[in-house]
């Protein structure tokens, strides 16, 4: 079984999505589903991020 510390999947998820929330706030005012797309496109690249650094793990 994995070490919990060294598992960073989750700080890459949480990061991404705390990213496309700063940048959705910058679209609120105008068009909220500009706002709900970088939030998504934050998750996303989260994602991502967690499959290339679980890839390099293996």
């Amino acid at each position: 079984m994995e070490n919990k510390t060294e598992d960073k999947s989750t700080w890459a998820i949480g990061g991404g999505t705390l990213l496309g929330l700063g940048i959705g706030f910058f679209f609120l005012g105008g068009n909220s589903h500009a706002f709900v797309g970088s939030l998504l496109g934050g998750i996303g690249a989260g994602l991502i991020i967690t499959s290339i650094i679980s890839r390099k793990k293996a």
